[in-house]
């Protein structure tokens, strides 16, 4: 028999935010991947590194961290091989993810390789929509309000156009379109119910109404929230961090 792949999602980076489930999977595992940088350490990694046993194979699956695009299908598709022959053993494989694996997570294209060869386990996460709005202390969204995520390097229409359409916002990957999004957000008279959050549960990490954020770029773990529905919720008018 094969052994199964599990896509297990790690959180947001507090390791307290890892369920029971991974826990028990990462700690029990004997061959574990997980996506990592070409420099420097692998963020999954460090998340679950006090679960990982001393004996676990590893099977880091190295993805440039680049602004312009680079041939992952070509990594995805050697990390797939990689672990394939693995499970072909009988083998289970244990691959962590940031967040949630099916939110933006990398292990879909892990998925999507080896899903119709292999039995595939998903270990949901904490996402990290829920963790900043969390930090934020302000409510996502409710009742018959829309939810609208917006990765942040699309052009300026397409975000206004969805904005427009929605009564709560996430924007994701604000990087270096912090400066761009603040503009828009403030041509559209929503800059003060926009909260910011980067490094979400992390000892670093910074939240702000983002009309007080006087940073020209974020890290790529930054979150922009707006909430524009009929709900009186506010922001805070100040944070610690």
């Amino acid at each position: 028999m094969s052994g199964t792949l599990f896509g297990i999602g790690l959180g947001p980076g507090d390791p307290e935010l890892m369920t029971l489930k991974a826990h028990r999977l990462i700690s029990s595992a004997k061959v574990i991947a997980y996506p990592a940088p070409d420099s420097g350490e692998s963020f999954a990694r460090s998340i679950a590194s006090a679960s990982i046993p001393s004996d676990a194979r590893e099977i880091p699956i190295i993805v440039p961290m680049r602004v312009d695009r680079f041939p992952a299908q070509e990594i995805y598709d050697q990390a797939s091989e990689e672990i394939a022959e693995v499970l072909a053993t009988g083998q289970n494989v244990v691959t962590l993810c940031e967040g949630d694996p099916f939110f933006y997570g990398s292990f879909m294209y892990l998925f999507e390789r080896l899903s119709d060869r292999f039995e595939i386990e998903i270990v949901p996460g904490v996402t990290s929509l829920t963790a900043c709005a969390a930090q934020l202390q302000r409510p996502l969204t409710s009742r018959n309000d829309v939810l609208t995520v917006i990765p942040g390097p699309l052009p300026d229409s397409e975000i206004r156009k969805k904005i427009e359409e929605a009564q709560a916002v996430a924007i994701m990957k604000v990087g270096r379109h912090l400066t761009r999004l603040k503009a828009l957000l403030s041509d559209m008279k929503l800059l003060e119910k926009a909260g910011y959050v980067e490094r979400a549960s992390l000892n670093e990490q910074k939240v702000h109404r983002l009309i007080d954020l006087e940073v020209e770029t974020a890290p790529y773990f930054s979150m922009i929230l707006i909430y524009k529905g009929d709900e009186a919720w506010t922001l805070p008018p100040s944070y610690s961090s």
